[in-house]
């Protein structure tokens, strides 16, 4: 009898080593045994890394929102202080409502939105301003972005100029842009090219939604040492850069 119950003792034991055994092998494979997938704070590091290869923020030392530039010349609006290179809103999101109705009751805002300025390609005055919606869900915009030209240094800017824009506006209530989708509008700072042009300009600013954006969302622009401005025509948001030029050229009434 005694032989039996020794002989079950050890058994038992040993079955028992066998499954912690097994645990621990579980345990480990556990670690190993898949890819893990990124999270939100490894995506935001991933893409403020790649972002910060590619441009460095400027700051104005007073709390403003200055330019960057961007090493394909092009330059993106980014908070003062800030050093990710990220403008306004991030990566866009999917699986919104897209529709224009949608957008029509819901305007965009600057979370959504990620703003550049660059100069148009093949012209020595005219500038793009891209918004661009990084929201999951389509939203609208006014007709066209609230522009002003000043100088960065100035106190007052009481006497900056603002662009002629196209007459006789009407019809939907907002400009719709979609997820992943930019509203363009093109501003041409000196379109006659006459001489008398101001050189103390050096500044643009803008607000993507003059109609619901407070003036504090606004962003500034440097344009260089060597712009010269005079009579400045801006024109409506439009799907590219060709139908923005054309709207611009229709300017004629003061904004």
């Amino acid at each position: 009898m005694r032989t039996i119950h020794t002989r079950k003792r050890t058994a038992t034991l040993g079955a028992a080593v066998t499954a912690v055994l097994a645990l621990a092998l579980t345990a480990c494979g556990g670690n190993d045994g898949g890819t893990k997938s990124a999270g939100p704070a490894d995506a935001a590091a991933t893409t403020a890394a790649s972002a910060g290869d590619s441009r460095s923020a400027g700051t104005d030392g007073a709390g403003k929102t200055t330019g960057t530039a961007k090493n394909d010349g092009s330059t993106t609006a980014v908070p003062a202080g800030t050093n990710s290179g990220t403008s306004k809103g991030g990566t866009a999101k999917s699986g919104g409502n897209t529709s224009d109705s949608y957008a029509y009751k819901h305007p965009c805002t600057s979370e959504d939105l990620s703003v550049r300025v660059y100069a148009r390609e093949g012209s020595a005055t005219q500038q793009v301003i891209e918004v661009n919606n990084t929201g999951a869900n389509s939203c609208g915009l006014s007709y066209f972005p609230r522009v002003s030209l000043g100088s960065a240094d100035a106190a007052d800017h009481s006497g900056d100029i603002r662009p002629l824009i196209p007459g006789g506006l009407g019809g939907a209530p907002a400009y719709p842009v979609k997820p992943k989708t930019a509203a363009i509008a093109v501003i041409d700072l000196n379109p006659s090219g006459a001489a008398g042009a101001l050189t103390w300009i050096n500044e643009l600013n803008v607000l993507a939604d003059g109609d619901h954006m407070p003036n504090a969302e606004q962003l500034n622009f440097p344009l260089g040492p060597d712009v010269k401005v005079l009579d400045p025509k801006l024109g409506l948001y439009r799907g590219t850069v060709a139908d923005a030029v054309s709207s611009m050229k229709q300017a004629d009434t003061k904004s």
